[in-house]
């Protein structure tokens, strides 16, 4: 599994994956940071990665366009600094 993490979380967010086994990347290694949500779902589709973000607008594409990837994983925290939520 792959997984994208959105600009609207740190890069650390990498770190944590990897350290259990599974690739990630952050959006700002591989796109343009004033991209579209559209834009980065669409990346993800295309290279098979699940998308790791706080923003409601991915979930929400998801749902309103009827398509079946990618996955979405929404963080709903206060605190999503990798040194709370990671170790969960």
């Amino acid at each position: 599994m792959k997984f994208l993490i959105d600009m609207n979380l740190p890069p650390e967010w990498v770190d944590v994956f990897e350290e259990h086994g599974w690739h990630a990347v952050h959006w700002q290694e591989v796109g343009d940071p004033r991209a579209s949500d559209a834009s980065i779902m669409a990346w993800a589709r295309q290279n098979n990665y699940v998308v790791f973000t706080r923003d409601l607008d991915f979930g929400m594409l998801l749902a309103t366009t009827f398509i079946h990837a990618p996955s979405v994983i929404q963080v709903r925290a206060k605190d999503i600094m990798p040194q709370t939520l990671g170790t969960c």
